[in-house]
């Protein structure tokens, strides 16, 4: 049998914008598209804290999940993640304590290391104090104090969040994070959907590593899979242009909003800047049904995932419903 008949699905959405849509379209449609995932049995539905960035409407992530949340009913709904360093624990606590207390055994908080702005970007987010990556161990340490049960004498108290228990995960791209995961006996996911290039690595150290926990008792690895997906390949590769020249302006500091697929990119790069790309989406799924499943078995057989979380921007909404169609086929 298929590793892909037992193995969870999820998504993890940046809002994209459109180069000719607005940022609520964005937001829409990041709904429709948790509600039809939801209805296929995917796990949950995680959106991703970026700032400052032209063309991703997921800055207000909480707000975001609240809206997704509100929007389904059973499918679970996260933080794919919150980039600790941009934050004061207290108010993580106090978001995602309020978002469990409206949609209960729901919510999700998966923790990034990484700012995830720039300099300035991330000293407009946190005037006090400027957070470091090297804080992120404590900062995830005093999280788990305001989520966990209150205790005596406790001068600080997250309300709602308090006893709360929102389940926390670490994220990572490199191995910081994976070590972090293991230690504390807590769900990794490492950002193989961007940055694949220490993925066995960061698995083979997490799992080496882990310590049982009071909330989880082996270790659990969630993959990142940028897919695309189409009735024929030839339309994969087709649809998968709009990928490719977004990852192009990201390297190139460029507006990420998406762009109509082209029917070639040799004229859009160079070499050097192909190859980056190429790079970048090591671990993309793209192709017609048989490629889609082929390619997974394999990421599948090679990693030992326990989940796979995908990220899709096809520039047609109808066309990035229906990746997730052919892909939730491949599992009967």
């Amino acid at each position: 049998m298929s590793r892909l008949s037992h193995t969870r699905f999820s998504v993890l959405e940046l809002a994209p914008i459109r180069d000719d849509g607005t940022p609520a379209q964005a937001l829409h449609n990041a709904l429709t598209l948790a509600r039809h995932v939801e209805a296929l049995g995917f796990t949950r539905f995680w959106v991703a804290e970026h700032h400052n960035i032209d063309g991703i409407a997921s800055a207000a992530t909480a707000v975001l999940i609240g809206y997704i949340a509100a929007g389904t009913s059973r499918i679970r709904v996260g933080a794919g993640g919150i980039m600790l360093p941009n934050h004061a624990p207290l108010v993580i606590a106090e978001q995602f304590g309020t978002l469990e207390a409206l949609y209960p055994g729901r919510i999700d908080l998966g923790l990034g290391r990484a700012p995830g702005a720039d300099p300035f970007t991330a000293r407009a987010l946190r005037r006090d104090r400027l957070g470091s990556a090297d804080d992120f161990p404590a900062d995830v340490e005093e999280l788990e104090y305001l989520l966990g049960p209150a205790q005596d004498g406790q001068r600080v108290v997250a309300m709602p969040g308090v006893g709360s228990q929102v389940p926390l995960w670490l994220l990572g791209s490199s191995l910081f994070s994976a070590q972090l995961a293991a230690a504390k006996g807590l769900p990794y996911a490492f950002a193989s959907h961007f940055a694949p290039r220490y993925m066995h690595e960061a698995i083979r150290l997490y799992r080496e590593n882990f310590r049982p926990s009071a909330v989880l008792d082996e270790p659990y690895v969630m993959l990142g899979v940028p897919l695309v997906a189409a009735p024929t390949d030839e339309e994969a590769q087709y649809l998968a242009t709009t990928v490719f020249q977004r990852v192009l302006a990201l390297i190139r500091g460029q507006s990420l909003r998406l762009k109509p697929p082209v029917r070639s990119m040799q004229s859009l790069w160079l070499p050097h800047e192909q190859d980056a790309v190429g790079s970048f989406l090591g671990m993309a799924v793209i192709g017609g049904p048989e490629k889609v499943r082929a390619r997974l078995d394999a990421i599948l057989e090679q990693t030992g995932a326990d989940e796979l979380i995908f990220t899709c921007d096809v520039y047609d909404p109808d066309a990035r419903l229906r990746s997730f169609d052919i892909l939730a086929g491949l599992r009967d």
